[in-house]
Protein backbone atom coordinates (compact mmCIF):
# COMPACT_ATOMS: atom_id res chain seq x y z
CA UNK A 1 0.00 0.00 0.00
CA UNK A 2 1.45 3.56 -0.47
CA UNK A 3 2.72 5.35 2.41
CA UNK A 4 0.52 8.03 4.11
CA UNK A 5 3.32 10.12 3.88
CA UNK A 6 4.19 12.91 0.73
CA UNK A 7 7.45 13.24 -0.45
CA UNK A 8 9.81 15.54 1.71
CA UNK A 9 12.17 18.95 1.10
CA UNK A 10 15.65 17.48 0.60
CA UNK A 11 17.33 15.74 4.10
CA UNK A 12 20.60 16.33 4.86
CA UNK A 13 23.33 14.18 6.33
CA UNK A 14 26.71 14.30 7.22
CA UNK A 15 29.33 12.89 5.18
CA UNK A 16 30.75 9.12 5.81
CA UNK A 17 34.22 8.82 6.80
CA UNK A 18 33.99 5.61 8.49
CA UNK A 19 32.78 2.19 6.86
CA UNK A 20 33.65 -1.70 7.34
CA UNK A 21 32.71 -4.70 5.50
CA UNK A 22 32.14 -7.68 7.79
CA UNK A 23 31.79 -11.90 6.11
CA UNK A 24 31.40 -14.15 8.42
CA UNK A 25 28.78 -13.41 11.09
CA UNK A 26 27.60 -16.83 10.53
CA UNK A 27 31.10 -19.06 9.72
CA UNK A 28 29.32 -21.24 6.59
CA UNK A 29 28.58 -18.50 4.56
CA UNK A 30 31.72 -18.42 2.17
CA UNK A 31 31.19 -15.66 -0.27
CA UNK A 32 31.55 -12.52 2.26
CA UNK A 33 33.83 -14.68 4.15
CA UNK A 34 36.48 -15.20 1.07
CA UNK A 35 36.12 -11.47 -0.28
CA UNK A 36 36.77 -10.09 3.10
CA UNK A 37 39.70 -12.61 2.69
CA UNK A 38 40.88 -10.93 -0.21
CA UNK A 39 40.36 -7.54 0.88
CA UNK A 40 42.51 -8.15 3.95
CA UNK A 41 45.56 -9.08 1.63
CA UNK A 42 44.53 -6.64 -1.09
CA UNK A 43 42.32 -3.94 0.60
CA UNK A 44 42.87 -1.59 -2.49
CA UNK A 45 39.34 -1.80 -3.73
CA UNK A 46 37.96 -0.94 -0.76
CA UNK A 47 39.31 2.42 -1.08
CA UNK A 48 37.54 5.93 -2.77
CA UNK A 49 38.94 9.32 -2.83
CA UNK A 50 37.22 9.94 0.23
CA UNK A 51 37.02 7.29 2.19
CA UNK A 52 38.83 3.58 2.49
CA UNK A 53 36.52 0.77 3.83
CA UNK A 54 37.81 -1.47 7.01
CA UNK A 55 36.98 -5.06 5.92
CA UNK A 56 36.81 -7.85 9.12
CA UNK A 57 35.51 -10.84 9.64
CA UNK A 58 33.05 -11.48 12.32
CA UNK A 59 32.64 -14.75 13.71
CA UNK A 60 36.52 -16.47 13.27
CA UNK A 61 36.11 -19.25 15.33
CA UNK A 62 32.94 -20.37 13.70
CA UNK A 63 34.77 -19.81 10.44
CA UNK A 64 37.35 -22.20 11.31
CA UNK A 65 34.87 -24.51 12.09
CA UNK A 66 33.04 -23.93 9.21
CA UNK A 67 29.84 -23.45 11.23
CA UNK A 68 26.88 -20.79 11.30
CA UNK A 69 28.25 -20.53 15.16
CA UNK A 70 29.59 -21.69 17.98
CA UNK A 71 27.28 -20.99 21.10
CA UNK A 72 24.59 -18.62 19.39
CA UNK A 73 23.71 -17.11 16.61
CA UNK A 74 26.09 -13.45 16.66
CA UNK A 75 23.47 -11.81 14.29
CA UNK A 76 21.07 -12.15 17.32
CA UNK A 77 23.02 -10.95 19.82
CA UNK A 78 24.20 -7.27 18.81
CA UNK A 79 20.84 -6.20 21.39
CA UNK A 80 21.37 -4.06 24.80
CA UNK A 81 20.72 -7.52 27.35
CA UNK A 82 24.02 -8.98 25.91
CA UNK A 83 26.05 -5.70 24.78
CA UNK A 84 25.68 -4.19 28.29
CA UNK A 85 25.67 -7.57 30.22
CA UNK A 86 28.81 -8.54 31.90
CA UNK A 87 30.86 -10.79 30.77
CA UNK A 88 30.57 -14.78 32.49
CA UNK A 89 32.71 -17.75 32.18
CA UNK A 90 29.99 -19.83 30.55
CA UNK A 91 28.85 -17.04 28.47
CA UNK A 92 28.56 -18.13 24.24
CA UNK A 93 31.63 -17.28 22.66
CA UNK A 94 29.36 -15.12 20.56
CA UNK A 95 28.32 -12.52 23.47
CA UNK A 96 32.00 -12.47 23.95
CA UNK A 97 32.48 -11.19 20.62
CA UNK A 98 29.50 -8.98 19.84
CA UNK A 99 30.81 -7.24 22.99
CA UNK A 100 34.41 -6.57 20.80
CA UNK A 101 32.76 -5.97 17.46
CA UNK A 102 30.51 -3.26 19.25
CA UNK A 103 33.83 -1.61 21.16
CA UNK A 104 35.85 -1.87 17.94
CA UNK A 105 32.82 -0.65 15.57
CA UNK A 106 30.42 1.00 17.62
CA UNK A 107 29.38 1.48 20.73
CA UNK A 108 25.45 0.93 19.25
CA UNK A 109 23.98 4.18 18.61
CA UNK A 110 26.97 6.50 20.08
CA UNK A 111 28.81 9.24 18.12
CA UNK A 112 31.53 7.71 18.03
CA UNK A 113 30.35 4.67 15.96
CA UNK A 114 31.27 3.41 12.50
CA UNK A 115 29.35 5.87 9.86
CA UNK A 116 28.52 2.64 8.02
CA UNK A 117 28.75 -1.30 8.16
CA UNK A 118 27.70 -3.37 5.40
CA UNK A 119 26.93 -7.51 5.94
CA UNK A 120 27.54 -9.90 3.72
CA UNK A 121 25.45 -12.99 3.87
CA UNK A 122 24.70 -16.25 2.05
CA UNK A 123 21.14 -18.45 2.24
CA UNK A 124 20.16 -21.42 1.07
CA UNK A 125 16.89 -20.33 0.03
CA UNK A 126 16.30 -18.52 -3.67
CA UNK A 127 16.13 -14.93 -2.77
CA UNK A 128 18.06 -13.76 -5.29
CA UNK A 129 20.48 -11.49 -4.23
CA UNK A 130 18.85 -9.26 -1.47
CA UNK A 131 19.17 -5.94 0.14
CA UNK A 132 18.22 -5.89 3.75
CA UNK A 133 17.58 -2.76 5.72
CA UNK A 134 16.13 -2.49 9.54
CA UNK A 135 13.87 0.51 8.35
CA UNK A 136 12.81 2.99 5.96
CA UNK A 137 13.27 5.50 7.54
CA UNK A 138 17.04 5.63 7.39
CA UNK A 139 17.46 7.56 4.54
CA UNK A 140 20.94 6.54 3.44
CA UNK A 141 20.83 3.29 3.43
CA UNK A 142 17.31 3.48 1.27
CA UNK A 143 18.92 5.62 -1.30
CA UNK A 144 22.21 3.17 -1.41
CA UNK A 145 19.54 0.57 -2.59
CA UNK A 146 17.99 2.64 -5.04
CA UNK A 147 21.40 3.35 -6.35
CA UNK A 148 22.12 -0.20 -6.78
CA UNK A 149 19.16 -0.68 -8.29
CA UNK A 150 19.39 1.91 -11.32
CA UNK A 151 23.28 1.32 -11.42
CA UNK A 152 23.95 -2.68 -10.67
CA UNK A 153 23.58 -4.58 -13.60
CA UNK A 154 24.03 -7.76 -12.60
CA UNK A 155 20.65 -8.82 -11.01
CA UNK A 156 17.30 -7.72 -9.45
CA UNK A 157 17.26 -6.78 -6.05
CA UNK A 158 14.82 -6.84 -3.59
CA UNK A 159 14.40 -4.73 -0.79
CA UNK A 160 13.69 -6.60 2.87
CA UNK A 161 12.70 -4.39 5.57
CA UNK A 162 13.11 -6.78 8.83
CA UNK A 163 12.33 -4.81 11.66
CA UNK A 164 8.97 -5.05 13.51
CA UNK A 165 7.66 -2.12 14.83
CA UNK A 166 9.47 -1.14 18.08
CA UNK A 167 11.68 -3.75 17.91
CA UNK A 168 15.49 -2.95 18.84
CA UNK A 169 17.73 -3.85 15.98
CA UNK A 170 19.84 -6.84 16.56
CA UNK A 171 22.20 -7.64 13.43
CA UNK A 172 25.51 -6.72 13.28
CA UNK A 173 25.18 -3.95 11.17
CA UNK A 174 23.64 -2.09 13.97
CA UNK A 175 26.45 -1.11 15.88
CA UNK A 176 27.05 1.45 13.39
CA UNK A 177 24.95 4.65 12.62
CA UNK A 178 23.75 2.97 9.30
CA UNK A 179 23.66 -0.32 8.19
CA UNK A 180 22.72 -2.70 5.14
CA UNK A 181 22.99 -6.60 4.83
CA UNK A 182 23.23 -8.37 1.60
CA UNK A 183 21.60 -11.75 1.37
CA UNK A 184 22.47 -13.41 -1.81
CA UNK A 185 21.37 -17.13 -2.77
CA UNK A 186 20.89 -20.09 -3.03
CA UNK A 187 24.12 -21.80 -2.15
CA UNK A 188 24.77 -24.28 -0.28
CA UNK A 189 26.60 -23.94 3.63
CA UNK A 190 30.03 -24.23 3.43
CA UNK A 191 30.19 -24.06 -0.36
CA UNK A 192 32.21 -21.07 -2.46
CA UNK A 193 29.73 -20.09 -5.60
CA UNK A 194 31.66 -17.66 -8.04
CA UNK A 195 28.79 -16.49 -9.56
CA UNK A 196 27.59 -15.16 -6.06
CA UNK A 197 30.82 -14.19 -4.83
CA UNK A 198 31.41 -12.33 -7.91
CA UNK A 199 27.83 -10.68 -7.89
CA UNK A 200 28.40 -9.92 -4.18
CA UNK A 201 31.75 -8.60 -4.97
CA UNK A 202 30.00 -6.17 -7.60
CA UNK A 203 27.68 -5.07 -5.12
CA UNK A 204 29.83 -3.80 -2.37
CA UNK A 205 31.74 -1.85 -5.09
CA UNK A 206 28.45 -0.07 -6.09
CA UNK A 207 27.67 0.51 -2.68
CA UNK A 208 31.25 2.16 -2.27
CA UNK A 209 30.89 4.21 -5.22
CA UNK A 210 27.48 5.71 -4.09
CA UNK A 211 29.01 6.62 -0.81
CA UNK A 212 31.96 8.59 -2.69
CA UNK A 213 29.22 10.09 -4.73
CA UNK A 214 27.43 11.20 -1.44
CA UNK A 215 30.35 12.57 0.23
CA UNK A 216 31.17 14.48 -2.87
CA UNK A 217 27.80 16.45 -2.58
CA UNK A 218 25.88 14.78 -5.04
CA UNK A 219 22.16 15.57 -4.89
CA UNK A 220 20.47 12.05 -4.80
CA UNK A 221 16.47 13.02 -6.24
CA UNK A 222 13.28 11.86 -4.16
CA UNK A 223 12.31 8.58 -5.71
CA UNK A 224 9.21 5.99 -4.88
CA UNK A 225 10.46 2.13 -4.43
CA UNK A 226 8.89 -0.81 -3.78
CA UNK A 227 9.59 -2.68 -0.64
CA UNK A 228 8.73 -5.79 1.42
CA UNK A 229 8.35 -5.38 5.16
CA UNK A 230 8.46 -8.86 7.48
CA UNK A 231 5.56 -9.37 9.18
CA UNK A 232 6.09 -12.89 11.05
CA UNK A 233 6.89 -16.46 10.33
CA UNK A 234 5.34 -19.74 9.41
CA UNK A 235 6.40 -23.24 11.07
CA UNK A 236 6.58 -26.54 9.86
CA UNK A 237 3.67 -29.02 10.36
CA UNK A 238 4.73 -30.67 13.15
CA UNK A 239 3.55 -34.37 15.54
CA UNK A 240 3.01 -33.19 18.95
CA UNK A 241 5.97 -34.78 19.76
CA UNK A 242 7.81 -31.30 17.97
CA UNK A 243 8.73 -33.96 15.06
CA UNK A 244 8.31 -32.67 11.29
CA UNK A 245 5.27 -33.93 9.46
CA UNK A 246 5.65 -32.05 6.36
CA UNK A 247 7.82 -30.03 3.98
CA UNK A 248 7.42 -27.28 1.80
CA UNK A 249 5.40 -27.71 -0.65
CA UNK A 250 7.03 -27.93 -4.30
CA UNK A 251 4.46 -25.50 -5.74
CA UNK A 252 6.22 -22.85 -3.29
CA UNK A 253 9.54 -24.18 -2.82
CA UNK A 254 12.02 -21.44 -4.62
CA UNK A 255 9.31 -18.81 -4.74
CA UNK A 256 10.31 -16.44 -2.45
CA UNK A 257 9.03 -12.87 -3.35
CA UNK A 258 7.02 -14.05 -5.25
CA UNK A 259 2.72 -13.92 -3.94
CA UNK A 260 1.25 -16.44 -1.67
CA UNK A 261 -2.60 -16.18 -1.89
CA UNK A 262 -5.14 -17.60 0.49
CA UNK A 263 -5.86 -21.23 -0.47
CA UNK A 264 -2.13 -21.64 -2.42
CA UNK A 265 -0.18 -24.99 -1.66
CA UNK A 266 2.26 -24.40 1.40
CA UNK A 267 3.29 -27.77 2.91
CA UNK A 268 2.81 -31.19 1.76
CA UNK A 269 2.73 -33.80 4.73
CA UNK A 270 4.87 -36.98 4.23
CA UNK A 271 1.89 -38.77 3.34
CA UNK A 272 1.50 -36.71 0.58
CA UNK A 273 -1.79 -34.64 1.37
CA UNK A 274 -1.27 -31.04 0.30
CA UNK A 275 -1.72 -28.17 3.44
CA UNK A 276 -3.05 -24.94 2.38
CA UNK A 277 -1.82 -21.44 3.29
CA UNK A 278 -4.67 -20.39 5.37
CA UNK A 279 -4.48 -15.92 5.80
CA UNK A 280 -6.57 -13.43 4.66
CA UNK A 281 -4.52 -11.47 2.28
CA UNK A 282 -1.44 -12.38 -0.25
CA UNK A 283 2.05 -12.17 0.96
CA UNK A 284 4.99 -12.49 -0.25
CA UNK A 285 7.49 -15.14 1.75
CA UNK A 286 11.05 -15.20 1.84
CA UNK A 287 13.27 -17.18 3.03
CA UNK A 288 11.96 -20.79 2.32
CA UNK A 289 13.26 -23.56 3.13
CA UNK A 290 16.31 -21.58 4.31
CA UNK A 291 18.70 -24.34 5.94
CA UNK A 292 19.32 -22.48 8.83
CA UNK A 293 15.78 -21.74 10.48
CA UNK A 294 15.02 -25.15 10.91
CA UNK A 295 16.29 -24.77 14.43
CA UNK A 296 14.26 -21.38 14.76
CA UNK A 297 10.97 -23.62 13.81
CA UNK A 298 10.72 -21.35 10.57
CA UNK A 299 9.78 -22.80 6.95
CA UNK A 300 9.41 -19.25 5.26
CA UNK A 301 9.05 -15.68 6.55
CA UNK A 302 5.97 -13.47 6.03
CA UNK A 303 6.13 -10.00 4.48
CA UNK A 304 3.93 -7.27 2.97
CA UNK A 305 4.84 -5.44 -0.58
CA UNK A 306 4.81 -1.36 0.54
CA UNK A 307 5.46 1.44 -1.65
CA UNK A 308 7.58 4.06 -0.38
CA UNK A 309 8.03 7.78 -0.85
CA UNK A 310 11.95 8.50 -0.33
CA UNK A 311 12.75 12.20 -0.17
CA UNK A 312 15.61 13.97 -1.73
CA UNK A 313 19.35 13.33 0.26
CA UNK A 314 22.61 15.60 0.24
CA UNK A 315 25.62 15.86 2.34
CA UNK A 316 25.61 18.50 4.83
Amino acid sequence: MQEAACMAALQRLQPVSHVAVSGGTHGNEMSGIYLVKHWLREPSALQRDSFSATPFLANPLAIERCVRYVGRDLNRTFTKQFLNSKAAWDEPYEVQRAREINQLYGPKGSAQAFDFLFELHNTTANVGACLIASVQDNLLPMHLCHFIQTHCTLGHYPILLYNLPDQEAYSISSVAKHGLAFELGPQPQGVLRADLLTQMGALVACALDFIDLFNKGTTFPAFETEAYRFIGSVDYPRHPDGELCASVHSKLQDKDFLPLRPGDPIFQTFSGEEILYQGHATIYPVFINEAAYYEKKIAFNKTEKCSLSIPALQRE
